[in-house]
């Protein structure tokens, strides 16, 4: 099969998930078909700005056929374009899908899935084809936000919860005020809440996406901490 080259595909879709942060679907265009896996990421530009590119996750999975979808909240000078003017019908240039941070779907393996922020979108494509394929293996998702209103997607993962029973979705909140009705936990995450999610710790494989401080605090915790060899960490990080 030939190389995916770059194509220029029709925004379908450009939903709000909260006032900063908008999901993109991009159709495929008419013989397009790349083999990918859930976790790839795909870079997209503008066709005036060809110059100026920019990677994204994919918030979809390998088994969404016919689209891709990222997830991109404002920030720089694409994230602002993104969420303040992208709308359907507009198009732009999409990679092929690439990238390393790729789920290990094997039954008796635990994914402990930790994000900050937009760092939670790649885990949005794990849980998804995860219930699809009704898999047994375990994920846990640890997701760090501001405050309730920050978080992404919570509808859905609390839909994925009901469908797959190895499927787990935490949320902490760090930015609360002490009389916030939120009944969940509150802090940063830490090793003492990590370890809460561990059972077998050598079949367990850690995730970590989100800002460069986020990934390396949670390196680090697991690694240097924990003590957990480095062959068990898988990384995405940026800023």
């Amino acid at each position: 099969m030939p190389p995916v080259k770059p194509a220029e595909m029709l925004i379908e879709t450009a939903t709000l998930e909260l006032p900063d942060v908008k999901t993109l679907k991009f159709r495929w265009p008419e013989g397009y078909e790349p083999e990918f896996k859930t976790g790839h990421f795909i870079t997209v530009y503008w066709p005036d700005t060809p110059t100026y590119k920019r990677a994204y996750s994919l918030s979809s999975c390998a088994l969404d056929r016919g689209f891709f979808e990222v997830t991109v909240r404002r920030e720089g000078k694409m994230g602002t374009r993104v969420v303040d003017w992208a709308k359907a019908g507009d198009k732009m240039v999409v990679g092929p899908p690439v990238g390393k941070f790729l789920p290990a779907f094997e039954p008796n393996k635990h994914l402990i899935c930790i994000a900050g922020g937009s760092g939670i979108t790649p885990f949005r494509g794990f849980a998804r084809e995860a219930a699809r394929r009704k898999l047994e293996t375990k994920i846990s998702v640890l997701y760090s936000v501001r405050t309730e209103k920050d978080i992404i997607f919570n509808s859905e993962f609390r839909q994925l919860e009901n469908e797959n029973p190895h499927f787990k979705f935490h949320v902490t909140c760090t930015r609360l005020a002490p009389e916030d009705p939120w009944e969940g936990r509150r802090g940063r995450i830490d090793a003492c809440w990590i370890k809460e999610q561990i059972t077998d710790l050598s079949n367990t494989i850690f995730y970590c996406c989100g800002p460069t401080s986020l990934v390396e605090g949670t390196d680090k915790l697991v690694v240097a901490d924990m003590g957990v060899p480095k062959a068990q960490m898988v990384l995405e990080k940026w800023g």
